[in-house]
């Protein structure tokens, strides 16, 4: 039997909108996403959650989101980054979290529809729509446990944790 479980999903924070010739992959967190971010972080390390594996999306939005994690967790977090985590949808989200099982806990850094879709997937409907009524927000991070990992593939629903927020 595999061991428990641990998977941060984590939507990057407010984002600015594009500047004239910037692309929407180039678009950056806002002031207020900048704050939200460290207050995230900082939130999250008091509270424990540290994650073994972080991947992120390339986009800018994304990597500016965990940097705060990364000072917060210590430099020896290892984040890596990848691309199809910006174009990706929900099954090649879940295809990273499969392909990633030999690591206690796990953390996506990415964009939404596909984070709140494999947030959907992962929770009973109950629990995920109670917990997030208007969806899957900015900077918002979801901490899902796992009995197994081979819990992530078969089922049932992982145990919904956490779910942090930055202030409105």
């Amino acid at each position: 039997m595999s061991s428990a479980f641990r998977l941060y999903l984590l939507r990057h924070a407010r984002a600015s909108w594009a500047q004239p010739g910037q692309t929407d992959f180039e678009r950056t967190l806002d002031d207020v996403g900048y704050a939200d971010a460290e207050i995230m972080a900082n939130t999250a390390t008091d509270q424990g959650f540290r994650p073994d594996l972080v991947l992120c999306s390339t986009a800018a939005r994304c990597r500016q989101t965990i940097e705060p994690f990364q000072r917060a967790a210590g430099q020896d977090l290892e984040i890596r980054f990848l691309d199809t985590l910006y174009t990706g949808d929900m099954e090649t989200y879940r295809a990273l979290i499969a392909a990633n099982g030999d690591v206690g806990s796990l953390m996506l850094v990415g964009h939404n529809p596909s984070i709140q879709d494999v947030f959907y997937s992962l929770t009973s409907r109950t629990t995920s729509e109670n917990a997030a009524p208007h969806g899957f927000l900015p900077g918002m991070l979801a901490v899902i446990d796992f009995t197994a990992f081979s819990q992530v593939t078969t089922g049932p629903p992982g145990i919904l944790t956490a779910l942090l927020s930055a202030p409105a």
